[in-house]
This record gives structure tokens, sequence and C-alpha cells, in this order.
């Protein structure tokens, strides 16, 4: 696996929440031989015994059961000492959801969506205020769910901090994931001072958002460009696909590059079903970009 993208030209590697604990000799093999290094890793990582498939949210920080926080906080330990063993500056953290049993306010905006196909939804006044409604909705009901995440992130601090690894806290593509966008800054600026987390920007899921009328990314770029740490870079094409080849979709990678600095994390995060060339084209615009 190393060496594949070692022979695509990287130099640095992100390992992610799809990384199975009978993966790691062999990591920590083909990093003592110098094939790469790693930048960052992605929570949870490697995955926790027993479990073979990606799971970011296996355990939420906001959950209603403590059994579960627990779980989160344990295996969240565990991936900063793992990042910490393979090098990596940051571990990119999801944190968890708002929970509706019945009346889901996004199940009526997805029906909405469905039910209008060719409708521009920031410009649909009725579908603008359904999610106006929709908002107001989730507002009332994340309280309990968004403290107990701000807890737990505020309880692993001094581990990260004890390791050399920045969390990097990212936003999220659905409707009822936490934070909500609007949150982050306000969120980040209460953590206290030099703690070691802050902003990860996946450009794809800030595109699927602003398709949904619920935020522009050049805003919520602007809005938490001081406490950036890293981005993840792959596109969105017409059908609503995300994890696309760069430049073959509709995000304005070029706006997206005037927020990049020097000390930023980039990773390309491609399908699975990514083409090798798809690969590489990724590589040669984001590489463009950088000049």
């Amino acid at each position: 696996m190393l060496r594949e993208m070692a022979d695509f030209g990287f130099e640095y590697v992100e390992l992610s929440h799809g990384i199975r604990i009978t993966l790691v000799p062999g990591i920590l093999q083909g990093l003592e031989e110098g094939i790469v290094k790693v930048s960052s890793t992605h929570n949870f990582c490697p995955l926790p015994p027993g479990i073979a498939q990606a799971a970011p949210n296996l355990f939420e920080p906001s959950a209603v059961d403590a059994r579960e926080r627990y779980q989160w906080l344990r295996n969240t330990k565990r991936s900063l000492d793992f990042a910490a063993q393979v090098g990596a500056r940051a571990l990119v953290c999801h944190l968890g959801s708002v929970k509706f049993f019945l009346f889901n306010p996004a199940a009526r905006l997805e029906h909405y969506r469905n039910s209008h196909p060719d409708a521009v939804l920031a410009e649909d006044k009725r579908y603008q205020a359904l999610l106006a409604k929709s908002h107001s909705k989730l507002r009332a009901r994340m309280g309990p769910y968004w403290e107990r995440a701000q807890m737990c992130v505020r309880e692993i601090l001094d581990d990260a901090a004890q390791r050399g690894v920045t969390l990097g806290l990212e936003n999220r593509e659905t409707f009822c994931e936490l934070p909500l966008d609007a949150d982050f800054p306000g969120f980040l600026s209460s953590l206290p001072e030099g703690a070691p987390a802050g902003y990860w920007h996946d450009c794809g899921h800030a595109c699927l958002k602003g398709g949904l009328g619920l935020l522009d990314q050049r805003e919520q770029l602007e809005r938490n460009a001081g406490r950036l740490v890293g981005f993840h870079l792959h596109d969105v094409n017409a059908e609503g696909q995300d994890h696309q080849a760069v430049g073959s979709g509709r995000i304005d990678f070029k706006m997206v590059s005037e927020f990049w600095r020097p000390h930023h994390l980039l990773t390309l995060e491609l399908s699975p079903r990514a083409s090798a060339d798809d690969v590489r084209s990724s590589k040669e615009r984001i590489e463009a970009l950088i000049g």
C-alpha cells in the first residue's frame, strides 16, 4: 500500500480510518524502511480490534450513552498514541451528531430535494423556509449533544499535547452532524490558549453543503482561516458524488488554494474507485496550485 503511494510520487500519506490492525506491522516496517512518511492520521486509526471496514463514527463523543463516550475517548487516545508512533502531526476527528427518534428534519429536507430535482436550492424560497424551520429544530435539540462532544474534546487535549499531535476537527457533510459549521469559530476560540486543536477543512463536504444552501465555502474558510490545520482535497461531480478527482467536478480549487499556508497539511482524499490517472492528475493539479 505504501509502496504504491510512493510510486505515484508522494512523500507523505494520511493513514485513514480504514486501517485495520493487521496492517500495522507492515506500515511500521514501511516507515522504518523510509518508503514514505506520515503527515496525518484519521480517527480511529488503527481500527478497533474486530472492525474490518472504515468506521470513523463507530463511537461518537456526543452520544447519550456514557459507555459509548468512554469508548470514543479510549480509542481516540489509542489513535493519538499511534499517530505519535508514526510521526503524524495531526489526527483528524469527527465530533458526533444529533439524534432524532422521530421527525428527523434532515429527512424532510431530503424528501424536498428528491421531489424537486431541478430546483436551485439556494434560491428556492420554499426550500429556504423549510431549511430555516429544520435548523430551528436542530438547534433546539442539539444542546446536550454538543456539550458532550465539547467535553470529550477538552478531555483529550492534554493527551494530544503530550504526544505532540494536533486534533484536526473536521467539517461534516450531513445536516445533523457536529459541529454545525457556524459553531466552529466560537468553539475553537473557547479552547485554552495553545490547545493542540484546530479546524480541518474538507472541501468536498463544504461543496455538498453549499449545494444545499447551508454555507458558502469561501466564507467558511475565511471564518476559520486563523485556526486551519489542514485540508481534505477532492472534487464533487454533477451527481453530488464526492471524493472525485481534482478538477473533474464543480469545486473552485483556485479559490480554496488562496487559504493554503506552508504549515498546512494537504491530503488528497480520493475514492477507492479512482483510477491511477485520476490520482496522477489530481496530484499535478494541486502541485500546480501550490506553485
